[in-house]
């Protein structure tokens, strides 16, 4: 993981650094960009453990204790649609080839800055195979992968009540078991829309420096993804957390996710 505890010069260099004819938010991006790409800043071998750690005690009481909840989750999907229950799909997770990255990192990061091509060999995420309860009525995308919007028909009543209160992501614990995710981290995304971002944002597969959560800052900041804009913003977020990770506002975020999920803020 990635760990650089810089908020204080963050906000001093966005106040600094605002232009007339600068975007904000990029400008904003591109700042915390710079401080997840330092090769530098990589978190401690105890910060690691611990994290791991608390992803699979965290993960095991949760599965033990919503079981029945994921079983009559289950029930009243059957009842409701035609189809299974669950779905598994193919999301992007952590880029673990974090020694080629320092190394490359190292001998053309100057360089890079100097010339304007900063973070353009990023490399791909490994692909990991997510698990959900369905929400949608069975075969709701066709070849072209879309977001959920609001009020989307795609989205059963069943499945509308389980994504305003996170009960189709209790399978997520399974993964996060697996070590494919974390509790908290950037939203998985799949590979069809990292692709048409990272052409126009670079920095978005700056993401994958970290294993993808269950819940993060951007989920509980700014609820579902429903476009590419959307995205983007939230990009902000995650290079945020990334960039200023410490063990408080791990637990600070499973605050606000325990808030979410009693409110059904950010839901579609």
């Amino acid at each position: 993981m990635v760990v650089v505890n810089r908020s204080s010069a963050f906000t001093a260099s966005s106040a600094e650094g605002s232009f007339v004819d600068s975007d904000p938010m990029k400008d904003q991006i591109a700042l915390l960009g710079d401080m997840v790409s330092d090769p530098s800043a990589t978190a401690s071998g105890f910060t690691e453990n611990f994290k791991r750690v608390f992803d699979l005690v965290f993960a095991s009481i949760a599965i033990f204790l919503l079981s029945p909840v994921l079983l009559l989750a289950g029930l009243m999907i059957k009842l409701e649609s035609r189809g299974p229950a669950f779905y598994s799909q193919e999301r992007i997770g952590i880029n673990r080839r974090r020694q080629e990255r320092r190394n490359s990192a190292r001998t053309g990061m100057e360089n890079r800055r100097q010339t304007g091509e900063r973070r353009k060999n990023i490399h791909a995420g490994k692909p990991f195979k997510i698990y959900k309860l369905r929400t949608m009525r069975q075969n709701a995308e066709s070849n072209v992968p879309l977001l959920a919007q609001k009020n989307d028909p795609r989205i059963t009543r069943v499945g509308n009540f389980m994504r305003k209160t996170r009960i189709d992501e209790i399978p997520q614990f399974i993964n996060v078991i697996k070590g494919d995710m974390s509790i908290i981290g950037p939203r998985p995304e799949r590979s069809f829309f990292i692709n048409q971002i990272k052409q126009e944002v670079p920095e978005f597969t700056l993401r994958l420096r970290v294993k993808p959560g269950i819940t993060g800052l951007a989920q509980v900041e700014d609820g579902y993804t429903q476009t590419l804009d959307m995205m983007k913003k939230k990009l902000f977020y995650d290079l945020k957390y990334i960039a200023q990770f410490s063990i408080f506002h791990e637990f600070r975020i499973l605050f606000k996710t325990v808030m979410v999920v009693f409110t059904g803020k950010g839901a579609c």
